[in-house]
């Protein structure tokens, strides 16, 4: 937390993007380079801007204000829900949603962005453009056997198919070739270190360290459980029985 500063809370989505600045006024401004622009016109040289990391939509923002001098702080939204939950809130706008961000950077340590967002909205968007190859491969394949289950009734779609297979494979690992460069280029030290545990490979570790933005989006390994929904939960339901009534 930084007393001097004059601290912006974004809540950032697809078209626009809500702020909540440090005077306690709601702006809005939509998603586009023109928004970016109009937003900047009303910082200073001692704004704060803070947002979660959401993916896609917050890097362009936050690439923008960084390269203009502004400072800029990305924080978990894991943290900003559970300091939301705690002060009991039970309201869930855009509007409320950069108080709230607003008000957790006021009193919470927040990190400076440090400008390596270019090579991660790259590797989020190899990841994306390989999930859906992976799903059309998924798709070839299932489509090969059943042909091959018929008996290849006919070979003009079966050489479709291969030939649509190979392809999807070439474009894959082409993509898998550049998402392992940019993470050697960051993170190198960690990609050694994860390739030491037995049973990971190059595509496992460079998902993980892309995911996690290089594990810094989880305070503890039971956020990280957490969030790739591998860790077991337990539910319990006491059922409550209906009391008799003397006649």
């Amino acid at each position: 937390m930084d007393k001097d500063k004059e601290i912006h809370g974004v809540d950032i989505s697809k078209d626009v993007f809500d702020v909540f600045d440090h005077e306690g006024v709601h702006h809005q401004y939509p998603n586009t380079l023109k928004g970016f622009r109009d937003y900047f016109r009303c910082l200073n040289p001692n704004s704060l801007v803070v947002m979660e990391a959401t993916g896609y939509y917050h890097y362009l923002l936050v690439q923008f204000l960084y390269d203009q001098g502004m400072a800029v702080s990305v924080v978990n939204p894991l943290s900003v829900k559970r300091f939301v939950q705690m002060r009991l809130s039970k309201v869930k706008t855009d509007k409320s949603d950069a108080k709230a961000i607003a008000e957790y950077a006021k009193v919470n340590a927040v990190p400076l962005y440090d400008g390596k967002g270019e090579d991660q909205a790259e590797s989020l968007q190899l990841l994306a453009l390989m999930d859906i190859y992976l799903k059309q491969r998924t798709q070839v394949k299932n489509k090969l056997h059943g042909e091959k289950v018929l008996g290849i009734p006919s070979r003009a779609v079966h050489s479709s198919l291969v030939r649509s297979l190979k392809s999807l494979d070439r474009e894959l690992e082409g993509l898998q070739s550049r998402l392992l460069a940019l993470v050697k280029k960051t993170q190198q030290r960690q990609l050694t270190n994860l390739k030491s545990i037995p049973g990971l490979g190059d595509k496992t570790v460079a998902l993980l360290i892309v995911l996690t933005e290089g594990f810094t989006k989880f305070e503890n390994a039971g956020q990280l459980c957490n969030y790739a929904g591998i860790t077991p939960t337990t539910r319990f339901w006491q059922q409550r029985k209906g009391k008799e009534q003397d006649k």
